[in-house]
């Protein structure tokens, strides 16, 4: 590790840990809810396998939380029994999953984003995200042609299939600006080579998405100012949904062992 990388706060670390870790952890609970309910057993099995390779992701980012943090807690503890403020996750993961080609936009803004970081991240000064990330970003590499591949064959399918996925490019869009508003944090960490400048990151994030768009004949959305910011704590009403149903039996039972 680098002295500039050394030097960065524990705290400041940990909170770009639980980011990550959140915005994992929400998007498998999201997506695990479509089993079960997908529109044919593959993509139930797709679905299912996209959620369990994010929870392992959040899994490994938890458990390097807890190390960072020193309070004893384990990762379930940090996963499960925080308050819906003290979660760092992105507010496009706990957007509602409406139907299966609102599920796939969804994704493939977040694919596309979480690949490029992963990519990069590969990199950090810190030998531990890296090696997390080399782990991650195979798996997200499928993540984002599973999904790619759906966007394009409802962008291209049918008129009502263009239309509803067209409807929710434009709906969820404004959530990607969050993704890339840079913060004083993310500028400490990124000068001390733990993670990439989130500029660079967008537009690679915006290159890989443009043929994915003029395949699936869908027009990327202007850009629009956004209220909400779950990176610091700032969420939509949607989360605290998620996060009843996915805290009930924790803390009904905080002492329950298998």
């Amino acid at each position: 590790m680098s002295a500039a990388a050394s030097s960065v706060k524990s705290d400041l670390l940990r909170d770009f840990v639980l980011q990550l870790a959140d915005s994992n952890l929400i998007l498998g609970q999201q997506l695990g809810a479509w089993v079960g309910h997908a529109p044919a057993l593959e993509e139930d099995l797709g679905l299912a396998n996209t959620a369990l390779d994010l929870i392992g992701q959040a899994r490994l980012l938890f458990a390097y939380a807890t190390e960072l943090d020193g309070r004893g807690q384990n990762e379930d503890q940090l996963a499960f029994l925080r308050d819906q403020q003290q979660y760092r996750n992105v507010t496009l993961v706990e957007q509602p999953n409406g139907d299966f080609g609102h599920t796939i936009v969804r994704q493939v803004l977040f694919d596309a984003y979480q690949l490029e970081f992963y990519e990069r991240l590969q990199h950090s000064s810190n030998a531990r995200l890296a090696a997390i990330a080399a782990k991650a970003v195979k798996e997200t590499r499928y993540h984002l042609r599973y999904s790619g591949s759906w966007l394009v064959r409802l962008g291209d399918g049918t008129v009502e299939s263009h239309e509803r996925v067209q409807q929710a490019l434009d709906r969820l869009w404004p959530f990607t600006r969050e993704l890339f508003d840079e913060a004083d944090d993310d500028r400490a960490l990124s000068a001390a080579a733990i993670v990439p400048p989130l500029a660079e990151i967008e537009e690679r994030w915006s290159a890989r998405l443009a043929p994915l768009f003029a395949e699936a004949t869908l027009k990327r959305p202007e850009a629009s100012p956004y209220r909400w910011y779950g990176r610091r704590g700032v969420h939509t009403e949607h989360l605290g949904y998620i996060l009843a149903e996915m805290q009930y039996l924790p803390r009904a039972f905080p002492d329950a062992t298998w």
